[in-house]
């Protein structure tokens, strides 16, 4: 057993930065997730729409965009833990609107309706666009070059263990206790979040390169033009982003839960943990064997597949079906962030990482939030299954065509870089 856990595998997360960054990361990811599904159930609850909960998705979009090139540029030339540091206290506000607004005896969604929560949802997307390109430029700074594809998979393992326990906490918490507790440990990991951050050592601001551009607006389209001139950045960002835009079902799991499987928010919270516990087991696996060869050709196949598991998804009527489609979903999707995000690390320099994960920002995140929007729209017009099928045939067309288009990407492997 000594000589499992002795093994490279393990060998970044004796970096202690490095393993209260995966601390951090795991409780932050946890209680963003509980909020989203006590969100998302609530929100359901009040309106019985399915185009509110597609509207979760553009209010957060909206600030993740507009805010995203401009957090590169400055997580490029500021201290990037403390900019985590600082961004950590806007989440505490917005849950703890989020608590009081739920609180029964002030009557406020008699008083505002729905707008204290999408209020949050702004806030939360205002949030992730900073600290999407804050964590990837910090993790680059955290251990050495050599250690960045474990410490990649480390970070989506541990990503996906808090996306199981994040979901499943909030639909219990919700379902047994009610939603002003299930609020209110989400105020407190947050918390938890910021007091953890105080003892990673902070590495620094990253050195200039002589000769790079100075101006705020110059900075940012050097960001731009680094990822677009470098095909193996822009097609595996490309590929990702409009996969999650069509193929993504997730936004719509309340409905699902509620009026076709009938399982009720603890049965939501297990639906949401399902893709993540997949990814889990693909990232112990993938701790061992590391997608080192044929790894454009790995990350083809398992978005693939992700699309496969969406449409089949949407047919079943089952519970048990559902929740293996959606199985098989995070474990082919934990293939593709893996690979992606080794990608990232690999393929740019540290000095513009803020700008390049800022990029990826919009590709990758935006793509989450703007899918939701996009399913909400698409179940209103087309009806929620074959809104569902269609995401998931979408996302086989286009991961064909980029298959064909992108010599480069189907060709690539991490070993040679």
């Amino acid at each position: 057993m000594n000589k499992i856990f002795s093994g490279d595998a393990f060998d970044v997360v004796r970096n202690k930065s490095f393993s209260l960054f995966l601390s951090y990361r795991f409780l932050m990811t946890v209680a963003s997730l509980m909020q989203s599904v006590i969100v998302g159930w609530q929100l359901y609850n009040i309106t019985k729409d399915v185009l509110s909960l597609g509207m979760i998705g553009l209010t957060e979009v909206i600030p993740q965009i507009c805010i995203a090139l401009f957090a590169g540029h400055f997580v490029d030339i500021w201290d990037r833990k403390k900019i985590i540091f600082y961004t950590t206290f806007l989440l505490l506000i917005g849950s703890l609107i989020l608590t009081v607004y739920s609180l029964p005896d002030f009557n406020f969604q008699q008083l505002y309706g729905v707008v204290p929560i999408f209020i949050t949802i702004f806030i939360t997307g205002f949030v992730r666009g900073i600290l999407m390109p804050a964590h990837t430029a910090l993790l680059g700074q955290l251990v050495p070059r050599e250690k960045l594809t474990s410490a990649s998979t480390w970070s989506s393992t541990v990503w996906h263990i808090a996306a199981v326990a994040g979901p499943a906490t909030g639909g219990l918490v919700y379902g047994f206790f009610g939603i002003i507790p299930a609020y209110f440990l989400v105020f407190s990991l947050y918390l938890v979040c910021g007091v953890l951050l105080i003892f990673i050592k902070s590495p620094g601001k990253v050195a200039l390169v002589q000769g790079s551009a100075e101006g705020i607006f110059d900075r940012i389209k050097e960001g731009i033009l680094y990822v677009f001139q470098r095909p193996v950045l822009l097609n595996a960002f490309a590929l990702d982003m409009f996969a999650v835009l069509f193929g993504g079902a997730v936004a719509m799991l309340p409905v699902f839960a509620s009026d076709i499987l009938k399982v009720g928010p603890e049965g939501l919270g297990f639906l949401r943990a399902c893709p993540a516990i997949g990814a889990i087991i693909m990232s112990v696996i993938l701790t061992f064997n590391p997608p080192l060869s044929r790894s454009g050709s790995q990350m083809l196949f398992s978005v693939f597949g992700f699309g496969i598991c969406m449409i089949v998804f949407a047919l079943s009527k089952s519970f048990i079906l559902s929740s293996f489609c959606l199985f098989l979903s995070g474990m082919f999707d934990n293939v593709s962030v893996i690979i992606r995000a080794s990608i990232l690390q690999l393929y740019t320099s540290d000095e513009m990482k803020g700008r390049v994960a800022a990029v990826n920002s919009i590709f990758i995140g935006s793509s989450n939030e703007l899918g939701a929007f996009e399913s909400g729209v698409a179940a209103r017009l087309m009806g929620l299954i074959p809104s569902v099928i269609f995401g998931g045939a979408m996302t086989l067309l286009i991961v064909s065509a980029t298959a064909w288009k992108s010599p480069t990407l189907r060709k690539l492997a991490l070993k040679d870089h």
